[in-house]
């Protein structure tokens, strides 16, 4: 049996000041998740607001974390706002903010939206169109709360139907889904 960690990302806001909503869903995200920090790796864009968030909680209850970081922030000192000191391994991704989302999207088994605006709501469209399962966390105060709204009523984006979105309010029980699903994933990456 081929043995492999489920590579679970996340989207989310790099606003140095969270809405404090998605903050509080963000950190009952990561500690759940953390409970599965031996068969998880966490995958972020890098760093700030509610991805340095996630990291912190994560990578204190001894998960790890790979942070995707694009050129606009290579070079930032601790004393940036998107400084983030809890990526254990850190990927310079050698593009823009935008472009680094996809090989980070593409490197996930299952993808989480924990809210942001445009460019967390791009990586939600990235997963979808590269077929990634995807559980959108909602009520966060966030522009990709109306997400709910483009979905049909089985959850497809588009005619395509690639993938479905899910949807959850609860932090924990995305955390759960996502564990599930990423598990699934991995072993029918393995099976094939």
């Amino acid at each position: 049996m081929v043995h492999k960690l489920i590579q679970i990302g996340i989207a989310a806001s790099s606003n140095p000041k969270p809405l404090h909503k998605a903050l509080e869903k963000a950190v009952r995200f990561a500690r759940k998740l953390a409970e599965y920090k031996d068969e998880v790796i966490l995958l972020t864009g890098g760093g700030g607001g509610l991805m340095t968030v996630v990291s912190k909680e994560f990578s204190e209850r001894g998960g790890m974390v790979i942070g995707f970081i694009p050129l606009e922030i290579e070079k930032i000192t601790i004393d940036h706002p998107r400084w983030n000191p809890y990526n254990t391994i850190e990927v310079f991704a050698s593009s823009s903010f935008q472009a680094r989302s996809i090989p980070m999207v593409r490197s996930s088994d299952v993808f989480v939206c924990l809210g942001g605006e445009a460019g967390t709501l791009i990586e939600v469209l990235v997963a979808y169109l590269n077929a990634k399962p995807t559980i959108v966390i909602t009520d966060t105060g966030y522009l990709t709360d109306k997400l709910k709204l483009l979905v049909d009523d089985e959850g497809y984006l588009d005619t395509r139907r690639i993938v479905r979105i899910i949807f959850e309010e609860n932090p924990e029980k995305a955390a759960e889904k996502a564990y599930i699903i990423g598990k699934q994933a991995i072993k029918g990456k393995v099976e094939d």
